[in-house]
């Protein structure tokens, strides 16, 4: 299906996100074909490409036409390209990275644009990621709970105990811990692109509401965790060596599923500076 782009062929896997992008080489794209890829992925939120074998080179390349590659916190790039991480689990490991709903980082003052994830190695099975379209999930909510929220902060821990699931507690070189971070971030957050609002909290590292106690908040977080990740406004991606994801965090929570025990998982990870939420 063209569904709009010229040249690139895109068909949609799912009723509320995502794309998969089909008639492309990202090793030589020209300026239409980034200005059509941009408007895919202000449409969709996520989209989805395979057989792009990057090399790291290659990839950065790709990631800088469409932001500022930035190096991720805790965790230490590959040899030679601080800006790339890998995302590993191992035959013997039953943790994964990411294993929960999130939104990447917002524990910092400026979270990530977008997420770029590249499939090296994948389990013969399983391993799939969801992702959760946030522009749905508050369209969805009663007026008077978008009232509530509207001038409500959400701190943002990278200490928080859901995260510990996420393995981003792992120390880095530089010796920072995951303690050490800590943002207040708006609950309802506006698209600088699209103008549209999204919930922008997350049951990974949203510890409370600015002003209130973890207690007081918990009931309405808690609600709020469930919602955002009903089944209408996610969709699944099922991996292939030389897939590639690309998400706005800005507007969507994502969550790797953790069903490959004994099997190793291998993907390489650009982040993409962001700005201040608003």
């Amino acid at each position: 299906m063209q569904d709009g782009l010229r040249g690139l062929a895109t068909k949609r896997v799912a009723g509320s996100l995502g794309a998969e992008i089909h008639n492309v080489d990202l090793k030589s794209l020209d300026g239409t074909a980034v200005k059509q890829i941009r408007q895919a992925f202000a449409e969709h939120k996520v989209i989805f490409f395979r057989d792009q074998h990057l090399s790291p080179p290659e990839f950065l390349s790709f990631a800088s036409k469409f932001g500022e590659p930035v190096e991720y916190p805790m965790v230490k790039g590959i040899d030679g390209y601080p800006k790339i991480i890998e995302v590993l689990k191992q035959e013997h490991e039953t943790t994964n990275f990411g294993g929960v709903w999130h939104a990447d980082t917002t524990y910092l003052p400026e979270p990530p644009m977008g997420t770029i994830l590249l499939a090296r190695q994948i389990p013969p099975y399983g391993g799939d990621t969801l992702f959760a379209n946030q522009a749905a999930a508050y369209d969805a909510l009663s007026d008077g709970l978008k009232a509530t929220l509207a001038p409500l902060r959400g701190i943002s821990s990278s200490a928080k105990a859901d995260a510990s699931k996420t393995r981003e507690d792992r120390i880095k070189d530089s010796g920072m811990k995951s303690a050490d971070l800590l943002a207040s971030h708006p609950v309802v957050r506006t698209h600088t692109v699209t103008s549209k609002k999204s919930l922008y909290v997350n049951v990974a590292h949203t510890v409370r509401f600015d002003g209130w106690t973890e207690d007081e908040s918990r009931p309405l977080l808690q609600y709020l965790f469930q919602h955002q990740v009903k089944p209408e406004f996610t969709c699944r991606f099922s991996w292939e060596e030389g897939s590639i994801s690309f998400w706005d965090n800005r507007t969507v929570l994502h969550n790797p599923i953790n069903d490959y025990h004994g099997f190793r998982r291998s993907m390489h990870r650009i982040t993409l500076a962001g700005e201040v939420p608003v």
